[in-house]
């Protein structure tokens, strides 16, 4: 597992050092889904300037690269459309978190893991963001 998170973590600064370097926009999805997959299926999901990694058979860290905050949900939701498709269920679901260059890869990836746990368990929606965490209190 330290491998994986150190890939994480890899995709997100090198999104942040873009960001800063380029001025491009990207943005982070953490999405799960109840079947296995392999990266070759899901890979084939993806548009070619994406970038994944599969974190355990069921949940994906994904960087939308190019992808602005505004329009990740649209970028997710086509994941997702796929991904149903794909299983012939409704069962996979989604986390966004704001891009913030100034939060650690650490806690990108525990607010992400957060937001998809409430988002499992609590939401009437399959996909998410920060805003779940946020009504809980």
């Amino acid at each position: 597992m330290d491998i994986l998170r150190h890939r994480v973590n890899v995709l997100i600064n090198k999104a942040y050092y873009s960001t800063k370097r380029y001025k491009t926009f990207a943005s982070f999805v953490y999405i799960y889904h109840e079947k296995e997959i392999s990266n070759e299926t899901l890979g084939s999901f993806m548009r070619l300037t994406d970038n994944f990694v599969q974190v355990d058979q069921n949940h994906v860290f994904v960087n939308f690269t190019f992808t602005e905050q505004s329009n990740v949900f649209k970028a997710a939701q086509n994941l997702l459309f796929k991904l149903d498709n794909y299983f012939q269920d409704t069962t996979s679901c989604a986390a966004m978190d704001t891009y913030d260059i100034n939060k650690s890869a650490d806690i990108v990836f525990r607010r992400l893991q957060q937001i998809l746990e409430e988002t499992k368990q609590n939401s009437f929606n399959r996909i998410e963001d920060e805003e779940i965490l946020n009504s809980q209190f």
